[in-house]
């Protein structure tokens, strides 16, 4: 029997290191994801407060709603966060594992182009499985606290008032979103062959942590108005301004009317905290996930003798 590594750790096992590590990052960021969901939903037509920055939504919630304001949908975001993560990492380590045993069998690296191809591949069916729980959580995290339900309260509301196919609401933008982590990855070695052949820098742990941040940076610049459109077209108004909003068709309405009403930079809104909890979480999603994947080669390492010793 082979020793369980994490070279030879199953898909489930890096799902579980993957998940566990960004449920960790997720819970400690998570009041910079309310305000950044609040700030891009944010309206010119609304009477909804408006928060100037995130340090001003986060004492402005404080004042209203107390600490568990910072936290509201915390519950559904990390099952959300749990269930984005593992199939993303199953389905990955899974297509991988399968390309490799078919068309890779002696193992060498892969290029850059298949490694693209390959997350993209897990990116679009993690969308399709996980987008209920993000619009459920986005529900929980714009509602005020008198309109505000449980993760169950909030997923029945949804299908009672817009079917079924209300829980997929945004399911296309968040289908070209899955072009995020290939521009990541994309610039990140870009970026990297700069700093070593032109700048001569060494790639220290700090180095490439800073890498790391420019890379997603760039990514979320890019693609911002369509996560900004994908959060509009999750969000609910609260009851007082449903008469205010008129619903939108789609996410090129929404680009369509936010240059209308706000100008390009109403594209960016909250921008500045969608990318420091970005940076922060996966920085922390990295770190964790190794220190989860010891663990969990681990836990598979004592599965395994406990199952030898069961047949010896």
């Amino acid at each position: 029997m082979t020793a369980v590594t994490k070279e030879t750790l199953p898909p489930i096992g890096h799902a579980t290191a993957g998940s566990a590590g960004a449920m960790f990052a997720s819970a400690l960021v998570y009041p910079l994801d309310i305000i950044k969901t609040r700030i891009q939903v944010q309206g010119k037509q609304a009477d909804d407060e408006h928060y100037k920055s995130a340090w001003d939504g986060i004492t402005r919630i404080m004042e209203k709603e107390g600490i568990s304001g910072l936290y509201a949908g915390l519950g559904s975001s990390l099952i959300g966060t749990a269930s984005t993560n593992f199939t993303y990492f199953y389905c990955y380590s899974f297509l991988r594992k399968a390309y490799n045993n078919r068309y890779n069998p002696r193992g060498g690296t892969l290029s850059t182009a298949m490694e693209l191809t390959l997350g993209a591949a897990a990116g679009a069916l993690t969308t399709l499985i996980t987008t209920p729980v993000s619009v459920i959580t986005t529900r929980q995290q714009t509602l005020p606290p008198s309109e505000r339900q449980d993760v169950v309260g909030t997923c029945k509301t949804i299908i009672a008032e817009e079917g079924i196919e209300g829980l997929w609401r945004g399911i296309r933008p968040s289908l070209v979103l899955c072009v995020n982590p290939a521009i990541t990855y994309g610039s990140f070695e870009k970026i990297k062959q700069i700093v070593v052949n032109i700048f001569k820098l060494p790639l220290t742990p700090w180095v490439n942590f800073l890498v790391g941040a420019l890379s997603k940076t760039l990514a979320t610049v890019i693609t911002y108005p369509y996560i900004m459109a994908k959060v509009r077209l999750q969000w609910k108004p609260s009851k007082e301004n449903q008469d205010k909003v008129v619903p939108y068709k789609g996410s090129l309405d929404i680009l369509a009317r936010v240059l209308r009403t706000e100008g390009f930079f109403g594209w960016y809104k909250g921008m500045s905290t969608q990318i420091t909890k970005a940076v922060l979480s996966q920085a922390l999603l990295f770190m964790m996930k190794d220190i989860f994947t010891n663990y969990t080669v681990l836990a598979f390492a004592l599965v395994q003798a406990a199952k030898k010793s069961k047949t010896t």
